[in-house]
């Protein structure tokens, strides 16, 4: 049998790509679990396999390295969070904070997902961990979106420190309220106290500005 012949059809190979891509979702929420309940560094590849039935050979056939599969868990963390917003991105103005009390909603219902962010978040801040770059800049683009919300919110009466200083405490809130409600969720109602938390801070920093109720 020539090569020609022996060649996969188009079908078969959209069938083998899809079959991939199936895998590899089904190892990164794996992956997801791993980590958020042992820890990026505790967490084995070995561990992840065993969830999905497959060898740790296996998982690296699909993402070569443990730091790639992490970088993968948070991306996945990232697109969920806007994947039923226009564009796929968060908005501004006062619609960013509705949102960010939506997905604080949201949270309290995926407790793996926030669990893999808050450990490998305070992993981060350890020298030469692969999620610190990633961590450092996620932070960054969200401080620049809050306070340009903040802004657009208070009006020419904020000032860009006031805008960041609000935009970090924003942040600071939102992780904070995730770490109580992972250590004792009945203590904890994760939306309305990031719902209160958020108002608070809008309030303080766009003292001329009526905040509506977030939700």
């Amino acid at each position: 049998m020539d090569d020609e012949a022996a060649a996969p059809t188009p079908g078969a190979r959209r069938l083998r790509r899809a079959a991939t891509e199936a895998r590899r979702a089904q190892i990164v929420r794996a992956a997801a679990r791993t980590f958020g309940t042992k820890g990026y560094r505790t967490g084995s590849l070995a561990d992840v396999a065993e969830q999905v039935g497959i060898t740790h050979a296996g998982v690296l056939h699909h993402f070569g390295t443990k730091e790639q599969l992490l970088v993968e868990v948070l991306q996945m963390r990232d697109e969920q969070g806007v994947a039923d917003l226009e564009g796929q991105h968060i908005p501004g103005g006062i619609e960013l904070f509705h949102h960010l009390v939506r997905t604080a909603r949201a949270n309290a219902e995926r407790r793996g997902i926030v669990q893999g962010y808050t450990v490998l978040t305070g992993e981060s801040v350890t020298e030469d961990h692969p999620a610190r770059a990633w961590v450092t800049e996620r932070f960054t683009t969200l401080r620049g979106d809050v306070a340009a919300a903040v802004r657009e919110v208070g009006g020419p009466d904020v000032s860009d420190d006031d805008a960041r200083r609000a935009a970090s405490t924003v942040i600071a809130l939102m992780d904070g309220l995730q770490v109580q409600w992972l250590l004792d969720e009945d203590a904890v109602d994760l939306a309305e106290a990031t719902r209160v938390g958020i108002e608070a801070v809008l309030r303080a920093a766009c003292p001329s500005a009526d905040i509506p109720h977030l939700g």
